[in-house]
C-alpha cells in the first residue's frame, strides 16, 4: 500500500475542515476569515475532540506562502498614482488613526506589564483596520456605494502601505536595533530608497516585458509569469533584509500599473485564495482556549479598546480631513476592528522569536470578537449621531463641522508657479539620486571585486579606473536628465519672464549640478587617489560633458518616454476601452450627491429591458450617466437603450437613493429552479397518422414551436437519414418526424399528435 505522506494527509483534513466550516458561516452570512480560523482551532492539538494537524512546520511554510500571496495580491488593487490623487485628506486620517491606535496599544501593553516589544508588535496591531472585512461588510450591507465607504476604502489603502512599512521598521528592530530615532530615520530612509528604486526599474523593466511577450500569453502562462515575478521579488527581498511579504507587494504593486493587472488579478486568485485560507487555517491553530480563559481581561480591555478608540479618533481623523462631523462618524465607526495584518504582524513576531506565546491568541480572539461586531458598528454611527445632535447644542456641532471649512479638501488648488516646478524638480532629483546610488551601489559591490580578479595583479588600478569610468557612463543619462529636467517646461519659462525669478531660477540648475558633480566626485575619489581640486574640475568637466552630449539627451529622453508611456499604458487602455471614471466625478464630492458604480447580476430581471421600462428615475430619483458592457462604453444612454446583464451602469444620486437603488438590483432577479428533473431536453421520433391533425399543415401551420415549445429537427426519408424542410412542406400521413423539447412538452405532443 502506498504510504500518503503527513503534508498530503494534513492538507486534506485542512481543506475539508475548512469547507465545511466556511459553508456554515457563508450560512450565517459571518466572514469567511472567521471560518477559517475556526476551522484551525478545531484541527488544531488545542481541540482534543477532533484529528489533529501532524506536520506543524510545513503548514507554517505554506502559510507563508499564503501571506506572500496575500499581499501579492492586496499590491494588485494598490496604485502609486491613485494615492497621489488623493491629496492630503486620506493621509492625515489615516495617519491620526494610526498614531492614536498606536499609542493606545502602548498604553495597554504597559497597563499588563508586558515587555517592549510586545508593546511595539501590539501597537502595530491595533493601528490597523481590516480592509477585507470591511469591504466584505459594505458589499452585504448594500453601502458599497456610499460616499463615506469611499472615504473609508481610501483610508485603508493608506493604512495597508504604512503596515507594510511597519512590518519593516519592527522586523529591523527585532533583529537588534534600539528602536531609537537614528534607527528608525535609516529605516525609514532605506526602505523608501529601496521602494524608489524597485518601483522605476520594474516600472521601466517589467510593462516593456509583458507588452513583448503579450501574443504568447494566455491564462496558464500568465499565472506562472504573474507567480515567478512574486516569488523573484519574495527572495530579493529577503536577501536585502526585508521580509518576504514586502517584496511580494511591491511587485503586486508594479504590476497594479501594467494593463495586464486586471487579468492577472483574475488568474492569481485561486491561488492566493487557497493559501490564503491555510494561512488563515495556520492562524487558528495557535489558538488556545486555555489562554483566552487566562487572558480574558486583556481580551476585554483590547476589544474596548479597539471599539472606543478607532471610534473616537477615527472620527477626530476624518474631522481633521474635512468631513463634517456625521460623515465623520460612519466613517470612524466602520473602522472598529482588526483583521488579518493583524494576523500578519503577529506572525512576523512569532518567527522572529519576539513576541509572547499569548499574544497571538489574545489578538485572534479580539478580532473575531471586533469582526463580528462591525456590522453593528457601522449601523450604531448614525443613531450616535443622532443621540449627539440632540444632547448637545447645535452652535456646537455647527462650530465642529467648521474644521472640514479650514481642512484641506484633496483637490488641487490654483497654485503658482514656484510650487508645482519645485516639486517637479525635487522629486526627479530623488528619483535620480536614487538610481545613481544604486548604480554605484552595483558597480561597488558586483563589478569592481569582479574586475580586481581578473586583471593582473599589476593592473590592479586600471580595474579601479574601468570600472569607475562605465559607472560614469551609466550614471551619465539621470545626471544629464537631473540638471536639465524642467528648465524648458512651461512653468520655468513663465517664471524667467520675470527678472527677480531669475536668480532663483539659475540657483535651482547651480544646485541640481553640485548634486550631480557630487556623485562623479565620489565615484572619481573611490578609484582614484588624486587630490580633491583636482577631483572637483574633473567632475564639474564630466557633467558640462554631459549636459552638452546630444547622444546623452537623445537617450535619456528616450529612456524618460519609455517609462511614462509604462507608467500610463494603464490609463490607455482604460481610455481606448471607455472604462475612465467621468471628469465631472470629483465635481461632485462636495455636493449631496455624487457617482458610484453598480453592477447588473447575471440573473436580474432588469437583463433585456429599456433604460425607460425601468424607470429608475422616478423609482429611486437617480440618473444613468453610462453604462459600461465589455469593452465598450454607452454615454448618457437614451430610455430605448437596453440594460444587459452583467453591465456596469455610472449612476449618478444620493447615498440614499443609490442605497435604495442597489437593494431593488440585488433583489429583482430571477428565482433560483430548483426542479431541474422536467427541464432536461429529449429526442423524440413521431409518425403521423392518417387521421392526425398535422396532416396537410405546415411548419407554420403545426404552431409546434408556439403551441407546444418544441423543434423540429428533420425529416426521417430513411433509416439513416433525415432531411431538412421548407416552412411551408406539409406533412403527410406516414411522415417521420424528430423533434426536441421538454419532457412535458413532448408528451402534450404525442398525445395530439
Amino acid at each position: 500500500m502506498e504510504n500518503i505522506p503527513s503534508l498530503v494527509q494534513d492538507l486534506a483534513l485542512i481543506l475539508v475542515t475548512a469547507g465545511v466550516v466556511t459553508l456554515i458561516f457563508k450560512k450565517l452570512k459571518q466572514p469567511l476569515v472567521l471560518g477559517y480560523i475556526m476551522a484551525g482551532f478545531i484541527v488544531s492539538p488545542n481541540f482534543p475532540l477532533t484529528v489533529s494537524v501532524v506536520d506543524h512546520e510545513n503548514i507554517e511554510i505554506w502559510g507563508n506562502i499564503g501571506v506572500m500571496f496575500l499581499l501579492f495580491t492586496l499590491g494588485l488593487d494598490f496604485s502609486f498614482k491613485k494615492i497621489l490623487k488623493m491629496g492630503m485628506a486620506p493621509i492625515i486620517a489615516a495617519l491620526t488613526i494610526v498614531f492614536s491606535m498606536m499609542m493606545i496599544g502602548i498604553l495597554v501593553s504597559r497597563l499588563f506589564g508586558w515587555s517592549q516589544m510586545n508593546g511595539m508588535f501590539l501597537a502595530g496591531m491595533l493601528a490597523m483596520s481590516s480592509t477585507t472585512i470591511i469591504y466584505k461588510a459594505f458589499d452585504d450591507m448594500g453601502l458599497k456605494q456610499q460616499q463615506f465607504a469611499g472615504l473609508v476604502m481610501s483610508v485603508l489603502i493608506l493604512e495597508d502601505i504604512l503596515a507594510i512599512v511597519m512590518m519593516v521598521m519592527l522586523g529591523a528592530f527585532a533583529g537588534g536595533g534600539a528602536p531609537d530615532g537614528e534607527v528608525m530615520v535609516h529605516t525609514i530612509l532605506y526602505i523608501g530608497f529601496i521602494i524608489i528604486i524597485w518601483f522605476v526599474v520594474g516600472l521601466f523593466l517589467i510593462p516593456t516585458f509583458l507588452r513583448r511577450v503579450r501574443p504568447l500569453m494566455n491564462d496558464e502562462v500568465l499565472l506562472i509569469v504573474a507567480l515567478g515575478m512574486c516569488c523573484f521579488m519574495a527572495v530579493l527581498s529577503t536577501k536585502m533584509g526585508f521580509s518576504s511579504a514586502f517584496g511580494a507587494f511591491v511587485m503586486g504593486s508594479i504590476l497594479a500599473e501594467t494593463v495586464e493587472a486586471k487579468k492577472i488579478e483574475k488568474v492569481v486568485a485561486s491561488v492566493k485564495d487557497l493559501f490564503g485560507a491555510i494561512f488563515f487555517v495556520s492562524v487558528g491553530m495557535l489558538v488556545d482556549a486555555h489562554i483566552i480563559v487566562d487572558q480574558w481581561l486583556a481580551i476585554v480591555v483590547i476589544t474596548i479598546a479597539i471599539l472606543l478608540g478607532q471610534s473616537i479618533f477615527g472620527t477626530f481623523g476624518f474631522m481633521l480631513s474635512g468631513q463634517p462631523l456625521r460623515t465623520a462618524m460612519r466613517c470612524g465607526f466602520s473602522m472598529a476592528q482588526i483583521g488579518e495584518f493583524a494576523f500578519i504582524i503577529a506572525s512576523l513576531g512569532l518567527s522572529l522569536h519576539v513576541l509572547s506565546d499569548v499574544m497571538y491568541p489574545i489578538v485572534v480572539t479580539v478580532s473575531v470578537v471586533t469582526t463580528f461586531l462591525t456590522p453593528y458598528m457601522i449601523r450604531f454611527a448614525v443613531p450616535a449621531y443622532e443621540t449627539i445632535e440632540k444632547h448637545i447644542p447645535s452652535s456646537w456641532i455647527e462650530h465642529i463641522n467648521r474644521i472640514s471649512d479650514i481642512a484641506p479638501s484633496g483637490r488641487n488648488s490654483t497654485e503658482g508657479y514656484w510650487k508645482p516646478l519645485l516639486r517637479q524638480m525635487s522629486v526627479n532629483t530623488l528619483i535620480y539620486s536614487c538610481l545613481s546610488i544604486a548604480i554605484i551601489a552595483f558597480m561597488s559591490t558586483f563589478s569592481l571585486p569582479i574586475a580586481q580578479r581578473i586583471m593582473p595583479p599589476h593592473f590592479k588600478e586600471w580595474a579601479d579606473i574601468i570600472v569607475g569610468a562605465v559607472t560614469v557612463l551609466l550614471m551619465a543619462p539621470f545626471l544629464r536628465a537631473m540638471v536639465m529636467k524642467k528648465n524648458k517646461s512651461e512653468e520655468f519659462h513663465a517664471l524667467w519672464t520675470s527678472r527677480g525669478n531669475r536668480a532663483p531660477l539659475i540657483f535651482t540648475i547651480i544646485v541640481r549640478i553640485i548634486i550631480a558633480m557630487a556623485f562623479v566626485f565620489y565615484v572619481c575619489n573611490m578609484v582614484t587617489e588624486f587630490n580633491y581640486a583636482i577631483l572637483i574640475c574633473v567632475a564639474l568637466g564630466l557633467v558640462i560633458l554631459m549636459i552638452m552630449s546630444r547622444w546623452l539627451k537623445a537617450g535619456s529622453i528616450r529612456m524618460e518616454r519609455l517609462f511614462i508611456q509604462n507608467l500610463r499604458s494603464k490609463d490607455y487602455a482604460l481610455r481606448a476601452s471607455g472604462a475612465r471614471r467621468p471628469l465631472f466625478e470629483g465635481r461632485l464630492l462636495d455636493r449631496n450627491i455624487h457617482i458610484a458604480t453598480v453592477d447588473v447580476p447575471h440573473n436580474s430581471l432588469w437583463g433585456g429591458k429599456m433604460l425607460k421600462e425601468l424607470t429608475l428615475g422616478s423609482r429611486f430619483g437617480v440618473h444613468v450617466s453610462s453604462i459600461m458592457r465589455g469593452y465598450k462604453k454607452i454615454n448618457i444612454p437614451s430610455g430605448s437603450d437596453i440594460v444587459f446583464p452583467l453591465d456596469q451602469l455610472n449612476v449618478i444620486g444620493t447615498d440614499e437613493q443609490l442605497a435604495n437603488l442597489n437593494t431593488a438590483l440585488q433583489q429583482e432577479i430571477e428565482p433560483e429552479m430548483l426542479d431541474l428533473d422536467g427541464k432536461d431536453m429529449q429526442l423524440k421520433r413521431f409518425g403521423i397518422s392518417p387521421d392526425s391533425p398535422f396532416v396537410g399543415k405546415s411548419l407554420i401551420t403545426s404552431q409546434l414551436r408556439e403551441k407546444y415549445n418544441c423543434m423540429f429537427v428533420g425529416l426521417e426519408e430513411d433509416e439513416d437519414k433525415l432531411i431538412n424542410i421548407t416552412p411551408f412542406y406539409l406533412f403527410q400521413p406516414a411522415d417521420i418526424i424528430w423533434v426536441v423539447g421538454e419532457e412535458d412538452d413532448i408528451k402534450r405532443l404525442a398525445e395530439d399528435i
